[in-house]
């Protein structure tokens, strides 16, 4: 694992030990400083580590000032970052389990200082229970985008994987034809799916190889639910279906009234056990975000939870429009474009995605 960490000139010397403390247990360290005892200013320093989270270039940070509280205050002013101020085992441990932390503060003048090296060791082995926490979190994020609009919202993930964004150009090009676009649409789909996917908790299981006996890890607990909103959502569900086999397929369908933009629906069809699994909701744009809104309260109407929407292209309005009605879930997109039109499609977009991967207009 890689951790990002930094102080003030007060956890100066506190720093040098968790250091030492992490480099023990296998991982990384990323010293972002400061690199003399010098008076410095917290928040700086603050700023650096937690813009190693937020960028992934750490998966975790660590910050030491005099009490922690400057740090935990400063580092919980960036979009995505839950800075936990710990001085025990329990709060250690409940940061992480209940809250995600991504950022453990520790104070160098407090009486926790002395067991701090054992306090981070606890809080890195520990790990995020899911669950009832998963929704609370996300609630806990979406605050700043319910307040401020969706840029930076936590739970908004924009994927500029350069294979993505290759396949993305090709398919808004008008000259792209239906196969070409379908191929397209797929390839995209299955490439976001590993992005969506990647806090899928995992269980240990014994295997044989042909060599010996030895342990892997499997997918824990029921795969998703895959559901496809009709018709243009079918060929991203079916290309995830691909590489998820164990993954229940559902259907809702839905329309746009052109005179209204409002969604209207005519069929649902979802996995029996629709509560027990999360959920991935596919549609390749979300443009006025009504559609994806209805879906949404079609799958909680069925119990569903962890739902994730998948859309390749959105636009600003469709985004803000899903995370006030449903702050919990999760958006992932390849791109999030500069407007609709007075049609109601995404500018610049690509078109109607119903009619190019059937070539029925």
């Amino acid at each position: 694992m890689r951790i990002s960490i930094g102080s003030d000139h007060a956890g100066f010397e506190l720093r040098k030990k968790l250091i030492d403390k992490i480099v023990s247990l296998g991982h990384e360290a990323i010293d972002r400083g400061p690199y003399a005892s010098a008076s410095v200013d917290y928040p700086d320093f603050a700023a650096l580590v937690a813009e190693d989270v937020i960028n992934d270039n750490a998966e975790r940070g660590v910050l030491v000032c005099g009490t922690g509280i400057g740090m935990s205050m400063a580092a919980n002013k960036v979009r995505g970052i839950r800075a936990a101020l710990v001085y025990d085992m329990d709060t250690a441990k409940l940061s992480r389990q209940h809250n995600n932390a991504n950022i453990i503060c520790l104070g160098a003048r407090t009486p926790s200082a002395s067991i701090a090296p054992e306090l981070l060791e606890t809080w890195l082995a520990t790990e995020f229970e899911e669950g009832r926490h998963r929704r609370r979190v996300h609630k806990i994020d979406s605050l700043a985008a319910s307040m401020e609009g969706w840029e930076g919202a936590p739970n908004v993930h924009v994927i500029k994987h350069p294979l993505i964004q290759h396949k993305l150009c090709l398919l808004r090009q008008k000259e792209t034809e239906t196969r070409h676009f379908r191929d397209l649409v797929s390839e995209i789909a299955k490439l976001m799916a590993y992005e969506v996917t990647r806090d899928v908790p995992l269980s240990e299981v014994d295997i044989e190889t042909p060599i010996c006996s030895t342990k892997g890890k499997v997918m824990a607990g029921k795969h998703f639910g895959i559901v496809a909103i009709l018709r243009a959502g079918l060929a991203m569900a079916e290309s995830m279906l691909e590489i998820m086999p164990g993954a229940r397929m559902g259907h809702i369908g839905l329309y746009r009234d052109p005179q209204t933009l409002k969604p209207v629906q005519y069929y649902a069809k979802l996995p029996k056990d629709t509560a027990e699994r999360s959920v991935i909701l596919v549609d390749p744009m979300l443009a006025t975000g009504g559609t994806i809104v209805k879906a949404i309260d079609v799958l909680k109407e069925a119990g569903a939870k962890g739902i994730k929407v998948v859309s390749i292209v959105s636009a600003p309005v469709g985004i803000k429009k899903v995370l006030e009605a449903h702050p919990d879930v999760e958006i992932f997109v390849a791109a999030v474009d500069e407007k609709l039109n007075d049609h109601g499609y995404i500018v610049p977009g690509l078109g109607d995605a119903g009619d190019r991967l059937y070539g029925t207009k």
